[in-house]
């Protein structure tokens, strides 16, 4: 495939995809690594418009410089974000109640804090990114794992092979320390790889996972 023919198909993506407007988005690919540049109008729509570029066939690296731009009567005070945040945090069943912190500055939002599992992480962040008057969203959030668990590899391994959308043979697997977690060797797509890094999150005693997959 042609890099044209690839920024085609991701402007065509961006176009079909009614979660947010790709109008002030530029794109451009060289040799399958896209840039995407420009401004839209929440960073919710931001996260939409990198996961819609992810999904296309042929992208095999990602970076982009887009910048959130609320409309001027739309910008919320950080103490109203901050409270905000606190709230929904509370919410959400898949958080851990009191294990995340919040701090904002200009829009910024950093969430810090120490949780037992990689979803409780990932929840945390996926519920603020949300919220209206964020720009984007630093995530320092710990994963500390309560259970020690004993031959991981393994785990991961036969995880790995049980999942219909993992070509297992082609992945590494290294642990260090007992719960830090390397993976190596490539796939197919986004797709894959993010199926990877959830197969191996989801075993019990993981605490970090150093993703250096490549997508062929």
């Amino acid at each position: 495939m042609t890099d044209a023919q690839l920024r085609q198909d991701i402007v065509e993506e961006f176009d079909f995809d009614p979660t947010f407007s790709g109008e002030h988005i530029g794109v451009s690919v060289d040799k399958n690594v896209v840039s995407l540049t420009g401004h839209v109008e929440s960073y919710a729509q931001k996260v939409a418009a990198i996961a819609a570029a992810r999904r296309v066939k042929g992208v095999h690296a990602i970076t982009e410089n887009i910048e959130v731009r609320y409309p001027f009567q739309s910008q919320t005070a950080d103490d109203q974000i901050g409270r905000r945040a606190l709230d929904i945090l509370k919410w959400d069943v898949l958080v851990p109640s009191d294990a995340v912190d919040v701090l904002v500055q200009d829009g910024w939002v950093t969430l810090s804090g120490t949780v037992t599992w990689h979803y409780e992480r990932t929840a945390a962040e996926d519920d603020v990114r949300k919220l209206s008057g964020v720009r984007g969203v630093t995530n320092k959030i710990t994963v500390k794992p309560r259970i020690e668990a004993s031959d991981l590899k393994s785990k991961i391994d036969a995880a790995l092979k049980r999942h219909a959308e993992i070509e297992a043979n082609a992945i590494r697997v290294t642990v260090k320390n007992r719960n830090e977690v390397l993976i190596e060797g490539k796939v197919d797509n986004w797709d894959e790889r993010r199926a990877v890094e959830n197969a191996v999150w989801s075993a019990a005693g993981v605490a970090s996972v150093d993703d250096r997959l490549t997508i062929s």
